[in-house]
Parts: C-alpha cells; sequence; structure tokens
C-alpha cells in the first residue's frame, strides 16, 4: 500500500527534570496542574535531546515501520533543523521528493519539559508550518496513492485544508483526517463543509466537541445498546465515560449514540474518537466499537494521538478490520508513551504481529445502533 502524509514536521527538544527541581501546583477547583519554575534560576535538566516530531512526520515514520510505501508532504525551512527531518525520512525509507523547502521562515520547534506526571509543557514555534499555501499541493501528488493521511495544519496553512481534502478525494485514495484543535476552532465551518470528502476521521473528546453546535441542525438519532463484550462479568466493565455523558460544547449536549449516527450520516465511512486514558471509539453505519487503553508506565504522553490514528488508519485501508486495527492501534500508542519522544516506541509491523497474539480484548464492547 502507498500512503503519503500531510501537515507538520518540527525538531523537538526535550528537557527531563527531576521532580524535586520543579515545583507542581494543581487546583483545588479545578483539573488544571501546573509547573513552577523559580526566576533567574538555572534547572539542572537529567537530560535534553531534541527528536523529530511532528504529526505528518510522525504517521509517515509510523507507517513506514509497519512496512508501507510512504511519502510525505511537510513544509520546512532550508536549515539544520529541516535537515533533520530529512535525514530521518532517509533512515526509514519515507519518499521526501515532495518536501517544500522555503528560506522565508524556520523548520518548525518545540520545547518540552517533561517532569512529574511526565505529561509534558511543550513550548511551541511552528515557524514552516504555517505557511502551506493551495498552490504548493496539485494533483499530481496524490497520484497512485491508496491512503492521503493528513494531520492538523498549524496557522494560516489550514486554509488549504478543503483544497487539500478535495483533491485527496478526487484522486480515488482513502482519505484520513486528523485535525488539531486550533484548526478546529477557528476554522470549524470550513472543516464542517468538508467532511463529505473524508473517509475516516480521528478526533479527540475536546476536538470532536467543538463540531456539536454545528451538528445540532443535522442532528441524528442513534440510540446505541451492547452487542457483544468481552468479558464475562460485565458489571467489572462499567459505563464508559463518553457512552454516559456524551459531549457538550456551549451549554449543548450531544449523546455519544447522536453524535455518531449524526457525523456518519453527513459521509464519513468510519469515525475514530479517543479519549485519553479511557479509550478509543471507533464508529461506521453499523455501530460503535470501543477499546480501553493498555495501562503502561508512561515517560512522555507526546505523540500518542498520532501513534494511535496512524496505526489504525493504515492498517483498516490496507483490509484489517476495525477491531484488528483498533487493537494495534492501541499497542502502538502504548509504545510510544513508553519513550519520552514521539517516535521512538513506533513499532515494526513484526513486533506489533507478535503483541496481536496476546492482546488482551476483554474490556473491548460493542455497540450497535438500535433499529
Amino acid at each position: 500500500m502507498k500512503a503519503l502524509t500531510i501537515g507538520g514536521a518540527t525538531n523537538d527538544f526535550i528537557a527531563i527534570i527531576e521532580d524535586e527541581l520543579i515545583e507542581r501546583m494543581t487546583m483545588h477547583n479545578a483539573t488544571s496542574s501546573y509547573l513552577l519554575f523559580e526566576e533567574g534560576h538555572k534547572v539542572e535538566a537529567k537530560s535534553i535531546d531534541v527528536f523529530v516530531g511532528g504529526g505528518a512526520a510522525n504517521g509517515a515514520v509510523s507507517m513506514a515501520r509497519l512496512g508501507f510505501d510512504v511519502a510525505s508532504i511537510v513544509k520546512i525551512g532550508n536549515d539544520y533543523a529541516g535537515k533533520n527531518v530529512t535525514d530521518v525520512f532517509a533512515t526509514e525509507g519515507i519518499d521526501a521528493s515532495r518536501v517544500i523547502i522555503t528560506e522565508n521562515d524556520s523548520t518548525g520547534r518545540a520545547v518540552m519539559v517533561s517532569s512529574h506526571v511526565k505529561n509534558p509543557t511543550i513550548f511551541v514555534y511552528r515557524g514552516a508550518n504555517t505557511r502551506l499555501r493551495t498552490h504548493e499541493i496539485s494533483h499530481d501528488h496524490f497520484a497512485g496513492m491508496d491512503l492521503i493521511y493528513i494531520t492538523g495544519l498549524s496557522g494560516d496553512s489550514s486554509a488549504a485544508f478543503p483544497h487539500i481534502v478535495s483533491l485527496a478525494k478526487n484522486s480515488g485514495a482513502k482519505v484520513a483526517a486528523n485535525p488539531g484543535i486550533r484548526q478546529l476552532s477557528s476554522r470549524s465551518e470550513d472543516f464542517y463543509h468538508s467532511l463529505n470528502s473524508i473517509d475516516i476521521l480521528s478526533l479527540n473528546a475536546a476536538e470532536s466537541a467543538q463540531l456539536v453546535p454545528f451538528m445540532t441542525k443535522d442532528a441524528k438519532h442513534g440510540e446505541l445498546v451492547i452487542s457483544q463484550t468481552n468479558n464475562n462479568d460485565d458489571e467489572s466493565l462499567g459505563t464508559p465515560e463518553l457512552v454516559a455523558n456524551g459531549l457538550t460544547c456551549a451549554g449543548i449536549n450531544m449523546t455519544l449514540g447522536d453524535f455518531f449516527a449524526t457525523i456518519i450520516n453527513l459521509g464519513l465511512d468510519t469515525f475514530v474518537l479517543t479519549n485519553g486514558k479511557e479509550g478509543a471509539y471507533i464508529g461506521n453505519k453499523d455501530g460503535v466499537y470501543f477499546c480501553n487503553s493498555r495501562q503502561v508506565e508512561v515517560k512522555g504522553t507526546a505523540g500518542a494521538g498520532d501513534a494511535f490514528f496512524s496505526t489504525f488508519a493504515s492498517l483498516y485501508v490496507d483490509g484489517a478490520s476495525v477491531e484488528d486495527a483498533v487493537h494495534a492501534a492501541t499497542l502502538n500508542s502504548a509504545s510510544v508513551v513508553g519513550q519520552v519522544d514521539t517516535q521512538s516506541g513506533l513499532l515494526k509491523r513484526s513486533t506489533l504481529k507478535q503483541q496481536l497474539k496476546d492482546f488482551d480484548n476483554s474490556a473491548c464492547v460493542t455497540y450497535k445502533f438500535r433499529p
């Protein structure tokens, strides 16, 4: 299978700081926590390393390690950070012929401070990632592709999204999209009107909620009922969070069943809704499959979503069932959070196949839409 990823590429500078060297404050009346740095004070780091990251780069590396023929469209500067990106592509066997190099800006960079719960604070300079323009993307870029995988487009680059998905759809390839929260919040209506050109869409719970106000006028009823559970003690599973509470934005709530029924009716083949530590929901016209996340030692959360969706989308388009694809995606994302960066934990196809033999799906549930 041939795949093309489109979106961002960065250099990620990751500083790991011992817990006792940074104060952590958690608000008692909210869910937010803060890392406190002393003004004018040097903080000793356990390590500071640089890695290549960014949604399109992460997706490309993920798919290449799964054995697929992958190319990538990213925009980088003519600088050492850009060379780091193309060096990784060369090492991983990723076709870099579509990479766009600009003299007008630098390659995107991120600085991550990892301490305490290993959910890093990230300082982001998006740089050339914000400069992707419609005239730089033509139908020739998509020729011969089986999967077009579109990740978050930063800043002004998000204006190119409708153009990209339209060309991708017209190419005959399957179109998978994983936009970011800023793209959704700033250009929600443009994105909403592009849904009928997307085959597989992945959003997390916060991103999904951004669409709720736009969906009310097209709302469809979709009551979910349990069709199958792999746990003999059904009561031990409880009710997954989003099945119980639905999604809410601007005071408007939609049940999970109504949300899936509505968004699938708008033209999607498959919708992937991730909810952090809880797990993921995969929906299509038949119903929703819920798969709980793996419990692992977390060293860094960045890149987990990229690992999950790139694995799911590529394997699913290549012919895997929903269940097999989401189990593989769960394992690959769990491996990524076991490392501090976004790519070191991405698994080779052979390793993933071996781990799938021992996958425990007892916490997975199949829901059908009530007729």
